[in-house]
């Protein structure tokens, strides 16, 4: 007996979101790499305020944490999606859920004031990206596509 959900012949924007949310997501992992041990002066010479980098170099470890599972999940999820897995949904789920923890974060640990609406926008962006893939992934188990 096969599996109709390896058989369904999937739509090629399919195969073009799901390596677009990978790319996206690996990005994201490179900005992640990029701070993740980030000085003052290497933060400065990346273009941060010496305000901004002093500021993010004092942010609580739940926030790195929060900001790893968000990029780190959307790797996985991608993957997962490419490769037709159902699991994706749920590791999205965790990806997403870290970028709200992030977002709250930025918002109490006053990220969005001393980096501006620039920020704000970004993790926005983010949020929702993360969002998208997770309901891209559920319609697309739903629909019987992914097992």
């Amino acid at each position: 007996m096969t599996n109709t959900a390896t058989k369904a012949k999937l739509p090629t924007w399919f195969w073009i979101i799901a390596g677009l949310g990978l790319a996206w997501n690996i990005f994201g992992v490179v900005q992640f790499l990029s701070t993740f041990n980030g000085t003052l002066e290497s933060l400065i010479r990346n273009g941060l305020t010496s305000e901004q980098a002093k500021l993010y170099l004092s942010l609580p470890s739940w926030m790195t944490a929060s900001f790893a599972i968000g990029v780190f999940g959307g790797v996985i999820g991608s993957i997962l999606l490419l490769m037709r897995k159902k699991l994706s949904v749920s590791v999205f789920l965790l990806s997403l859920a870290g970028y709200i923890v992030l977002y709250i974060g930025d918002i109490t640990e006053g990220v969005f004031k001393v980096f501006g609406t620039p920020q704000v926008v970004i993790l926005t962006s983010v949020v929702l990206i993360a969002a998208s893939l997770l309901w891209f992934s559920r319609s697309f188990t739903t629909s019987g596509h992914l097992n």
